[in-house]
């Protein structure tokens, strides 16, 4: 028998709220394994989910997390710790490898509406942290997207990685009138505080990524000391294409992230799995910026293992068809050799495996044996879990 079909507004609207209390899940993470006195293990699971908020006309954020028990084998128990908590202004977050600490971005709003953005460091229970990103000027808004956004900790856990906007000049109009004059002295002080604006290219057009990439033009790979509150913009990056997608490199040396070409423009890279891209890496001790990827193909999502010995990305043809079947490729570190992990299936048969179909590998896609690289891909009309084993 059908249910009945409704036609009062009200009837709908009420479903309709009652609905909207059912929140989804958005991320979860697994933390470290913590072994108690007693030779018990347990991890936490931080997840984070997403709610419509009618009164407010927004959708919330909020936090949940849960302990889990186990005996390396099987769960033995697990529970949520805590209750909910809404997650105001965080645009990204990131765990220490050793998960002691926790680096937050996050937005805020000054009395004059002004939006900053400010990087924090939280410690067990408190802040010892908080640096205003906006006053260092040293770059522009830093990017939070999943696209080119990143933000990873140093292996020795005293440095962050994050990708930002470029710094761009100044600039002011032609027929802006001029402040009334002082003397030698101030002039002098006022011209050494204040940046030089460039005159009649306040209207300059800037080439962005689109689709939900507005605004984000120009990528530069920043670092963050964090005793110091230094942040370093890192110039090796080759200037005909945008970094993203970062991370450390064995023994903090230097940095690896996914590159894409501005030509023939930008506009078209999100969903859009084939454009030309490759994999570097920048030697913070040299300076110099490395190819360690074919740079005809289309890559993404490069992926460390947790012995830092490899690292596995997807690759596809460059300028073919969007969302095509995609290669798993891993590049050895040490021996600077790359192969096929998963190779590409050019076309597939009744019952037989059709090959990775997928926008982006997990965070966390390896094993702890670093043996394994876990991900799920489409199969026809089924989302499914591969396991796959790495040579």
């Amino acid at each position: 028998m059908e249910p009945p079909l409704l036609n009062n507004t009200e009837e709908i609207a009420a479903l309709y709220r009652e609905l909207s209390q059912f929140p989804s899940l958005s991320s979860a993470c697994i933390g470290p394994e913590i072994t108690t006195q007693y030779g018990g293990k347990y991890c936490n699971i931080y997840t984070e989910w997403s709610q419509r908020d009618l009164e407010r006309a927004e959708n919330v954020k909020f936090c949940r997390q849960y302990l889990i028990f186990h005996d390396s084998q099987s769960i033995v128990y697990s529970s949520p710790s805590g209750n909910c908590t809404e997650i105001k202004g965080e645009l990204l977050s990131r765990d220490s490898p050793s998960g002691a600490q926790k680096a937050v971005l996050r937005k805020t709003s000054n009395s004059k509406g002004e939006e900053k953005q400010f990087l924090e460091v939280w410690e067990k229970n408190r802040k010892v942290k908080s640096i205003d990103l906006s006053a260092l000027e040293k770059h522009g808004q830093v990017y939070e997207d999943d696209q080119f956004g990143c933000l990873a900790w140093s292996h020795s856990e005293t440095h962050l990685l994050y990708v930002a906007e470029k710094k761009r000049p100044k600039a002011e109009s032609f027929f802006k009138p001029k402040a009334p004059e002082l003397n030698v002295e101030e002039e002098l002080r006022k011209t050494e505080q204040k940046e030089k604006a460039i005159k009649g290219e306040q209207f300059v057009f800037y080439e962005d990524w689109g689709e939900t990439l507005v605004a984000k033009s120009v990528p530069v790979l920043c670092v963050l000391d964090i005793e110091s509150n230094n942040v370093s913009v890192l110039e090796s990056v080759p200037e005909h294409i945008s970094p993203g997608q970062a991370f450390w490199t064995p023994g903090d040396t230097g940095v690896v992230f996914a590159g894409w070409w501005h030509e023939p423009f930008r506009l078209g890279l999100r969903h859009c799995t084939n454009r030309r891209s490759a994999l570097y890496f920048v030697d913070l001790t040299g300076g110099r910026c490395e190819l360690l990827s074919d740079d005809t193909k289309a890559i993404w999502s490069p992926r460390l293992s947790p012995d830092q010995c490899r690292i596995v990305y997807l690759e596809n043809v460059a300028f073919g068809p969007h969302q095509q079947c995609s290669r798993l490729c891993m590049y050895d570190w040490y021996t600077k050799l790359t192969s096929t992990v998963v190779e590409i299936v050019p076309r597939k048969s009744q019952g037989e495996f059709t090959g990775i179909y997928n926008t982006a590998l997990p965070e966390r896609c390896w094993a702890a044996d670093s043996q394994r690289v876990v991900l799920d891909t489409a199969q026809r009309s089924r989302q499914v879990r591969m396991n796959n084993k790495i040579p």
